[in-house]
């Protein structure tokens, strides 16, 4: 890995999954990472009842932890919602945005993920900015459209390759168990560091992209081979460690 490549993320998205017994798979993962020498950085985002917990199990170690939503403002009348700065208070440094199920499940905009992105930025995190397309949108040949919109109107103008990750999620492949080829990652991922390379400069270049859709050890090897694939965020994956070791391992 040259100096100009970006250091590789692999972030575990546990979505509506875990309960405190399930630390011990974060545990578990925790002593993996201090026994090896991960060339790759290494994240869990658990529901925000475990944020705490796993962030004050992990401080000190090479586990990250993360929220998987933030409401857009600091704080106000908005019962069952979390800010960034709630989950920067909890521990977390990362916040995962505009996932395609809040996009899809809570008919979340563009301009609302926009919104979120600035909020992580504004509570000193790191924002993972999801886009990308549902079946429809690929078998209509919109793909290129559809994640370059949503990568226009989702990431900040001023965002940084130190606060603002992107990961390409195909929508139908999330849970599905299919996976795109190589050649369909390899013309997303291209066209989306294009597109932030023309924007950005300097720092578009230098902006981390993941790949997420089906990530798994059986696969996590070719997918990070990529060009322009700087990482996977997982999901069903990364609930047991063994499995999300497995992924990881694509960097040893």
């Amino acid at each position: 890995m040259s100096s100009a490549t970006p250091r590789p993320l692999v972030a575990g998205n546990w979505k509506m999954n875990g309960l405190t017994a399930s630390l011990g798979e974060a545990a578990k993962l925790r002593e993996h990472l201090e026994a090896t020498n991960a060339t790759c950085d290494v994240l869990i985002c658990p529901p925000a009842t475990l944020v705490a917990a796993l962030a004050t199990a992990s401080k000190g170690s090479a586990l990250a932890v993360g929220g998987q939503d933030c409401h857009p403002k600091a704080s106000g009348a908005h019962t069952g919602d979390v800010s960034a700065e709630m989950l920067a208070d909890a521990g977390a440094t990362y916040i995962i945005v505009g996932h395609s199920e809040r996009r899809a499940d809570h008919a979340e905009t563009d301009a609302v993920v926009e919104a979120k992105a600035r909020a992580a930025h504004r509570a000193g995190l790191i924002a993972i900015i999801c886009v990308g397309e549902t079946i429809e949108q690929r078998k209509s040949g919109r793909t290129l459209a559809v994640v370059g919109a949503q990568l226009a109107g989702s990431v900040p103008g001023d965002a940084t390759a130190t606060n603002t990750i992107v990961a390409y999620e195909p929508v139908w492949a999330i849970g599905s168990g299919l996976t795109p080829t190589v050649a369909d990652v390899a013309e997303v991922h291209g066209a989306l560091h294009a597109q932030l390379v023309s924007r950005f400069g300097a720092t578009g270049q230098a902006m981390r992209l993941l790949y997420g859709g089906s990530v798994k050890p059986s696969n996590a090897k070719e997918l990070m081979g990529v060009a322009h694939v700087n990482g996977a965020l997982v999901g069903g994956a990364s609930l047991k460690a063994d499995d999300f070791l497995g992924i990881i391992a694509a960097y040893k």
